[in-house]
Parts: structure tokens; C-alpha cells; sequence
């Protein structure tokens, strides 16, 4: 122990998938092709948008601003889960692990916001087209920007105190490809009503707020499209919005299922299909944003397709 007063042990050992250690290789390709797609389609989204000053809107700005966060949340995972699966390096320290879970669910509520930020673009675009310039300023947009990083430190930052609070005098195993908050607190040998407490709080407060906040506004940007005398008209405003409720899609629905899982449903999904699942979450949606605006949104097509031809 590193200090028997606080009883907390100097590392974790990161299990991997239970069960699967022998497929820990195989399964690794599929996660290391992804990572890489997941790097090299959001650089080129943040390089595009980046240097072209056509590009410097609202709309592409958010955008920008996911694919960093996207970068950010598998990296805090995707490195350390391939050296588990590649060169058995199951141990990480107790400090290291509260980086981690910090840095995966910082990043998630970032996120969210950020999701947040893009419905209201959309709103203003379609309900608000005259004022749309006036209204979403430079200035604005860093305001959000600032509140949603501020927000998240201080929903999340709580919660590596209540990590370090608890005490470890038990196993040291987690049977995970990395740190998460009730992967570590479950290993303590204590109460843990608050930290459980607290989570259903933050995920309510944050994300559950934010997705009220989404479907609010698709509502009525749905009724204003809905109005619109032509159907061409109607077709072109549904086409702007398909990309983002995509991208909500797969960001949400995922991310609650994992945290319901992990609280409740434990009891009757295996473990593997549940670290499985929570490894696809940090991988699958990075990975797919890049394509769905690339494919969706005419003006990055093009650009990425004028970069890669020069």
C-alpha cells in the first residue's frame, strides 16, 4: 500500500475482456482500424474547416469542436486497451486511473453540450434565418464553448474526490479494458451510495437536461419545416438536420445504454458483451462522425476532395 491511512493501492490491473483473453489479439484489429479512422477522419475535419476561412460558421465551428472532443475521449481509452491487448500491460496506477476516468466522462459531457450548441445552430438556421448571422456571433459561440468546459470540470471533478475518498483494502483487479467510476468504486470496501448517488445526479442534471434541450428544439424545427410551402423547401431543411440527429443517435442512445447497464443491468448482461460495448461506445461514434458530415454536408466534401487532389 502507498499509504495505509488512505488505503489506497499504488496500481489497478486492467483485466481486458473477461473471457476473451485469448482473442485479446484478434480482437484488437478491428479496435486499432477504427482508432486510426477515428484519428485521421477528425484531423482532416479540424484541418478543413481550420484553413478555410469559407468554412469559419457556426455550423462548422460546432463541428470542429466535436471532432477534437471525439479525438480527445477515444484517446483517453483506445491507447491503453490495445497495450493490454498487445503487450499484456494490464497495470496502471491508482493516480493514472483517476486521470482516466476524469478524462472519459470530461470529455463526454463536453460532448453532450457541444450536441447541445449544434441543435440550437439549427434552430436559429431554419427558425430564425434573417437573424442567424446577428445572433450566433464569434462571441457567443466561445461563450458556449467556455460554459460547456466549465460545466463538465465541475460535474466531474466531484467525482475524483469521491474516488479518492473511498478505501481500497480488497482486490486490485478490474475487469475492464480501462478506469471507470463504478469500475474502481465497486473495488472499494465502503459505502458507495454517494458515489452512485452523485453519478444519477450528474447524468440527469447534464446529459438528461441536454437531451431534453435537443428534442425540444427538432421539435420545433420539425413544426417550422412543416409549415413550408414547398417540398423542396421542406426537403432541403430536413437534409441540414439529418447529420446531427444522426450523430445524436449515435452518441445517446449507446452512452445511456451503457450506463444503465453498468448500474442496473450488470446483473444480467455478461460482462464481456458489457466491456465489449462500452469499447465500441468511445470507438464507433469518433469513427462515423467524420463520414456522416463528410458524406452529408456538400461544402467539407468538397474541400477534403480539393485538399487530397493538391
Amino acid at each position: 500500500m502507498s499509504n495505509t491511512s488512505s488505503l489506497h493501492p499504488d496500481y489497478f490491473l486492467l483485466m481486458g475482456i473477461p473471457g476473451l483473453e485469448r482473442s485479446h489479439l484478434l480482437i484488437s484489429i478491428p479496435f486499432c482500424i477504427m482508432y486510426i479512422m477515428d484519428l485521421i477522419g477528425n484531423s482532416i475535419l479540424i484541418l478543413v474547416i481550420g484553413t478555410n476561412e469559407t468554412l469559419q460558421q457556426p455550423m462548422y465551428l460546432f463541428l470542429m469542436m466535436l471532432a477534437t472532443c471525439d479525438i480527445l475521449l477515444s484517446s483517453s481509452t483506445v491507447p491503453k486497451t490495445l497495450s493490454i491487448f498487445w503487450f499484456n500491460s494490464h497495470i496502471i496506477s491508482f493516480n493514472g486511473c483517476l486521470v482516466q476516468t476524469f478524462s472519459i466522462h470530461f470529455n463526454f459531457v463536453v460532448e453532450s453540450a457541444i450536441l447541445v450548441s449544434m441543435a440550437y445552430d439549427r434552430y436559429c438556421a431554419i427558425c430564425h434565418p434573417l437573424t442567424y448571422t446577428t445572433t450566433l456571433t464569434g462571441s457567443l459561440i466561445w461563450k458556449m464553448v467556455v460554459f460547456a468546459i466549465l460545466r463538465s470540470f465541475c460535474v466531474i471533478i466531484p467525482i475524483v474526490f469521491l474516488l479518492r475518498r473511498l478505501p481500497y483494502e480488497g482486490s486490485n483487479v478490474i475487469e475492464h479494458t480501462y478506469c471507470e467510476h463504478m469500475s474502481m468504486a465497486r473495488l472499494a470496501t465502503a459505502d458507495i451510495l454517494v458515489n452512485v448517488v452523485y453519478c444519477l445526479i450528474v447524468a440527469a442534471g447534464s446529459s438528461g437536461v441536454d437531451m431534453i434541450l435537443i428534442i425540444v428544439s427538432y421539435v420545433v424545427i420539425f413544426r417550422a419545416v412543416l409549415r413550408l410551402q414547398s417540398s423542396e423547401a421542406r426537403f432541403k431543411a430536413f437534409n441540414t438536420c439529418m447529420s446531427h440527429i444522426s450523430v445524436i443517435i449515435l452518441f445517446y442512445i449507446p452512452a445511456f445504454f451503457s450506463f444503465i447497464t453498468h448500474r442496473v443491468g450488470h446483473k444480467y448482461i455478461s460482462a464481456r458483451f458489457h466491456i465489449l460495448f462500452a469499447n465500441f461506445y468511445v470507438l464507433l461514434p469518433p469513427m462515423m462522425n467524420p463520414i456522416i458530415y463528410g458524406v452529408k454536408t456538400r461544402e467539407i466534401r468538397q474541400r477534403v476532395v480539393t485538399m487530397f487532389c493538391r
